[in-house]
């Protein structure tokens, strides 16, 4: 679709959803943007009652059936704002792909074992929610706009949404593989 009022991105991933009086928006990490500037993007898509929201076979969903992870395309104005993350009006967002069956779990640091490449997260403040994260020798480590970042940089306080494997040990606290840490805002 050639339109000079439009901007469209491919095979970005959802990172956030939300709806609040305020509005509704989802928040989408792309590489993939033919009339971008840059790669490792991030973008909060305003999501409006003339929005189109797609499953992967076209048909219309509803916004709360959108889900972190879930690899989307998105049709957006080129009118942005100049915030971090830039603003649009979404005009079109279809999913074309689902997270795989690896769990999610967001969180604060609040241990950093240089030596192990392993960290620990609590979840709401909760002390039964601890869990130490084992990185895994391909596992990516991004910062809050979706570029790599060096595990020298991962400190207690940040909040994280750490991607990993189903399994985890029976230790206290329990213990699983990471493959991807992405630190949120």
């Amino acid at each position: 679709m050639d339109n000079t009022f439009l901007t469209q991105i491919t095979n970005g991933m959802i990172e956030d959803v939300e709806t609040s009086r305020n509005g509704s928006f989802v928040l989408v990490s792309y590489r993939d943007c033919p009339n971008c500037s840059r790669d490792n993007q991030t973008i909060r898509l305003n999501v409006g009652n003339n929005t189109v929201i797609m499953d992967e076979n076209s048909s219309r969903i509803p916004l709360s059936d959108l889900r972190t992870g879930m690899t989307v395309n998105a049709a957006f104005s080129n009118a942005t704002t100049r915030s971090i993350p830039p603003q649009a009006s979404a005009y079109v967002i279809q999913v074309v792909g689902r997270p795989r069956n690896d769990n999610v779990t967001v969180g604060r640091i609040v241990d950093v074992n240089r030596q192990n490449r392993s960290f620990a997260t609590i979840s709401d403040g909760n002390p039964s929610s601890v869990m130490r994260f084992n990185l895994a020798d391909d596992a990516q480590i991004l910062n809050g706009m979706g570029r790599p970042m060096n595990f020298s940089n991962l400190v207690p306080g940040l909040r994280v949404r750490v991607r990993h494997a189903a399994f985890m040990t029976m230790s206290i606290p329990p213990q699983t593989t990471a493959f991807e840490v992405r630190v949120i805002r």
